[in-house]
């Protein structure tokens, strides 16, 4: 009975835990989408909002580090249980770096509008990038809350697409400053966001590969997507 009470204990600890890390997770979309939703308008005070958030972020990751380490050393969990308690402190982790790119994006645009740099640079790839790393991350997000691995390939699969696009982009933007020296400032900035939302599209995959690690017990990192499929097979 008292192992019973011990379990109970430690599944409304983990629920707890659970529920900061999916509220730190939408805080951190809000921040992706609002930081280059603040460069295309060219919104200083949403930019400054992005930044702002950051505090939020990097509280909740304070404060659920410390409740995991705490579960860990209260609960002393074995096996899987302790599986996902380091699982999650890995996805706080990437959830935390994601907020410090979406403000990365953010000081970009700050530093664009106030250099006057906006001389109408193309979005058009930024545009595309955005929205791949946003529906990863609301699809890392969804894995993680439900436990279930089913879009974890197709995460992976747009990660690839988003790395193609980011060396896409750079190849365009160093045209553009070989052409012409009056865009190397822009582009230079651009170059910034750019690699920010290669990162976080990164980090996305991290947490895909994390909730893959805590339902199947497999460390999938350094293996292909088609060894992956085979996995989830099993």
């Amino acid at each position: 009975m008292a192992s019973e009470h011990i379990y109970t204990q430690f599944d409304d600890d983990m629920e707890s835990i659970r529920s900061k890390v999916v509220e730190m997770g939408t805080i951190v979309e809000e921040q992706l989408a609002e930081a280059v939703q603040s460069l295309i308008e060219a919104d200083v005070k949403l930019a400054k909002k992005v930044i702002n958030r950051d505090e939020d972020v990097n509280s909740l990751e304070l404060e659920i580090d410390e409740e995991c380490s705490l579960l860990i050393s209260k609960r002393s969990p074995v096996a899987v249980d302790l599986r996902n308690v380091l699982m999650i402190m890995k996805i706080v982790s990437d959830l935390e770096r994601i907020g410090d790119e979406s403000s990365k994006i953010a000081n970009a645009t700050i530093r664009i509008i106030e250099e006057d740099l906006m001389n109408k640079p193309k979005f058009k790839t930024i545009t595309s990038m955005l929205n791949a790393v946003q529906k990863m991350l609301t699809q890392s997000l969804n894995s993680f809350a439900r436990l279930d691995t089913a879009e974890i390939i197709d995460i992976l699969e747009k990660d690839k697409e988003v790395d193609e696009e980011y060396r896409s982009h750079m190849r365009e933007l160093l045209t553009y400053m070989l052409e012409d020296p009056r865009t190397i400032s822009i582009s230079l900035e651009l170059m910034f966001v750019t690699k920010s939302l290669e990162r976080i599209g990164d980090h996305t995959k991290n947490i895909s590969q994390s909730v893959m690690y805590t339902v199947k017990g497999t460390d999938v990192r350094h293996s292909s997507i088609k060894e992956i499929k085979a996995e989830l097979k099993h």
